[in-house]
């Protein structure tokens, strides 16, 4: 297996940024929108991306800490997929440890997954410190 793997800081506490992760309203702010609401433990949702749409399980769930999605429907080839988001406090500010799981090659999906998560990872920390993200489809969605 071949992770995406990316490791950054935002200016705020831990449970600020698990909220942005986890709360509908934060979810369609940095990322996109969702169809099923907040991403809490056991649950399923779904983002929409355009026509493209992809649908998570939360397999872990631990507030201020750990978020973990596995794809279960996908209009891409990302079923089984699994995307973990790690947080803790460094230095007075949150640390997120994200990954991606699922690649078997560096290929072009790869590439172009990796490109994606950091402009939305990029997202989560302005709208965390901003309150102003660029989700997709978003008036503020760069192209």
């Amino acid at each position: 297996m071949i992770p995406i793997c990316h490791l950054f800081h935002i200016n705020k506490p831990t449970l600020d940024v698990f909220n942005a992760l986890t709360s509908q309203n934060g979810l369609s702010a940095w990322y996109t929108k969702t169809e099923n609401g907040d991403a809490k433990g056991g649950e399923q949702v779904t983002f929409h991306y355009g026509s493209m749409q992809v649908t998570v399980a939360i397999k872990i769930y631990v507030p201020g800490e750990c978020l973990e999605w596995e794809c279960v429907a996908s209009s891409l080839p990302m079923v089984g997929h699994t995307f973990r988001f790690d947080l803790d406090e460094n230095d007075g500010k949150t640390r997120v440890r994200f990954a991606h799981h699922g690649f078997d090659v560096q290929d072009d999906m790869h590439a172009n997954m990796n490109y994606s998560w950091a402009k939305y990872l990029e997202s989560l920390r302005q709208y965390c410190q901003t309150g102003i993200g660029e989700a997709f489809g978003s008036e503020h969605y760069r192209i």
